[in-house]
């Protein structure tokens, strides 16, 4: 595994690149959702997993606004991003938003999903020599607090990354966001112009490009490049930079001679590797089954995930940008597919051949501690192959949101947000209207356990339950399902009263919805709470035979 050290207000930091290439975007236009919501989900490796309010303000006109490196970090009290690397205008009024490693959703129903991909090695930049400022988190904040559209996020953040230089936090990399409101999807992938760049040349800071999703597709971005052919001319589904194609002719990546079409996906993104793939598959295979002649990779056999010889390799190219689903798709079949280990596939870890032993009679059962997450150790002494599952034991934090146009913005947007691993935590719905959060979810160290973060309970359950973990997780379903169930039967009452109150007390209202989200939040941290003790009467190792 390689890492990268950078040198971060006099600390030097580790980051994995396995670790940073660890997120996911699914994302559902409003004609393919259950009930006509457009969705955006991301899962995420960003440390910080803590989430806080920040309130809309107003400025002096001519004010600036500072520039900081290092949001996505912990070790600081929140509200603090970092260093500042400079400052540029600042607006006279911003948008309320949430903020997190990477801030997601406004108070306008805009949200922004991210995710790593890889970039070729010539582009990557030295944060030493080179010029640039601006990296994705932070235009995702200002187009947060600026914005209340899919198109004039992309616009801005353009703008921004093209004049300030885009400079990627995550070990080099270049970026995706998936950039909507309550009408239209927009991807958008920036790549880096190396070293050279000076903003005083007015040449862009970067090389990037956008596409529109159609509002009967869906899509996922597993740390790939999914943009393919760009016909620039099409500006209701097209955008790009002025050197989008030049950079890479004088490269020499693309010649316009050769008579080849310019495939974005293949001039600017190295050779595809199986832990994006696999993803890309997954999700095909199971929304668009009769698509294309998918590789077969489904099965229950433990012995298949084995046998190399089963294990097609197969182009880049059969995956679309999007596809028109064929069932309509809904938040809960984001949550479980987040949720995804790759059960009945040859990428099920869950299933290794290992974790099958002999029975009184002889036959093979599988082990009560088979686990689709086995640890660094487990895998040497197991001789289990590391492979990367959708939901992510390292994960820190992730969120589905929902945006439902034909609702008030106050309680239309529902940012389903959950901590730690995907598998075993719960999502807790939080509304565009809220003006806080409670305390647990703004707490974590993650040096020393704290009673009061959800983060540490849910990781110390996910700890537990490598005691017995197929029988105790089946106690977490029994305890944490119910209560996401609970949010779901709950959301219509919400909804009307939400828009009852708004015609009369919208303070009420926004009041009535901090009041009720804090809450279940706080339900959640003492469902896991909850949960620690009983997995551990149940399954402590004083009943394992020892």
């Amino acid at each position: 595994m390689k890492f990268k050290i950078l040198l971060i207000s006099g600390l030097y930091l580790m980051f994995s690149v396995q670790q940073m290439l660890g997120c996911t975007i699914i994302a559902v236009g409003k004609k393919a959702s259950a009930d006509g919501s457009v969705i955006v989900s991301h899962t995420d490796a960003g440390p910080d997993c803590r989430i806080h309010y920040v309130p809309g303000q107003t400025f002096k006109k001519g004010s600036t606004t500072p520039v900081y490196w290092g949001m996505v970090e912990l070790g600081r009290e929140v509200g603090d991003y970092g260093e500042v690397l400079g400052n540029i205008p600042q607006v006279e009024k911003t948008n309320s938003y949430f903020q997190t490693a990477y801030p997601q959703m406004n108070a306008h129903q805009l949200s922004i999903g991210e995710s790593t991909l890889s970039q070729r090695d010539e582009l990557k930049l030295d944060r030493a020599v080179c010029k640039m400022i601006m990296t994705i988190e932070q235009v995702q904040a200002f187009a947060l607090q600026r914005c209340k559209t899919a198109e004039e996020a992309i616009s801005l953040i353009t703008e921004l990354l093209e004049k300030y230089g885009f400079l990627p936090s995550c070990v080099d990399e270049s970026e995706s966001l998936v950039i909507a409101d309550v009408n239209e999807i927009w991807v958008l992938e920036v790549f880096s112009v190396g070293n050279e760049w000076d903003p005083k040349s007015g040449k862009p800071g970067c090389i990037w490009a956008a596409q529109r999703v159609p509002d009967d597709h869906a899509m996922i971005i597993p740390n790939w490049s999914i943009i393919k052919q760009i016909n620039i001319k099409d500006k209701k589904n097209f955008r790009a930079s002025s050197n989008y194609k030049q950079e890479a002719i004088d490269r020499g990546w693309y010649d316009p001679k050769s008579g080849k079409a310019f495939i974005w996906q293949d001039v600017y993104a190295p050779i595809p590797r199986e832990w994006a793939t696999s993803r890309f598959w997954l999700f095909y295979a199971t929304y668009a089954p009769n698509y294309t002649s998918w590789p077969d990779r489904f099965t229950t056999s433990p012995w298949a995930g084995e046998d190399q010889y089963t294990q097609w390799v197969e182009p880049l190219s059969i995956y679309p940008f999007s596809v028109k689903p064929e069932r309509k798709i809904s938040v809960q079949d984001i949550m479980a597919f987040q949720r995804s280990t790759f059960t009945g596939t040859i990428y099920d870890k869950e299933n290794a051949p290992v974790w099958y032993v002999p029975n009184e009679k002889g036959d093979l059962k599988k082990s009560p501690i088979a686990t689709p997450f086995p640890t660094k150790d487990m895998r040497e002494v197991l001789k289990i192959n590391k492979r990367r599952n959708v939901a992510r034991a390292r994960g820190e934090y992730g969120m589905i949101t929902q945006l439902r146009g034909w609702l008030p913005d106050e309680v239309g947007g529902i940012y389903w947000y959950y901590v730690d691993n995907a598998y075993t935590s719960a999502y807790v719905p939080i509304y565009s209207g809220v003006t806080d959060v409670a305390e647990c979810y703004k707490v974590y160290d993650k040096s020393k356990f704290q009673e009061n973060s959800i983060r540490w309970c849910v990781d110390f359950v996910d700890n537990l339950m490598y005691l017995k973990w197929q029988d105790a997780h089946n106690t977490l379903l029994e305890r944490r399902d119910p209560l996401e169930a609970s949010f779901f039967e709950e959301q219509d009452d919400v909804d009307k009263k939400v828009v009852e109150l708004l015609k009369s007390d919208p303070e009420a209202a926004s009041n009535y919805l901090t009041n009720l989200t804090i809450k279940r939040m706080e339900t959640t941290h003492k469902l896991f709470q909850d949960l620690r003790y009983e997995l551990i009467s149940k399954y402590s190792n004083n009943k394992q035979g020892i």
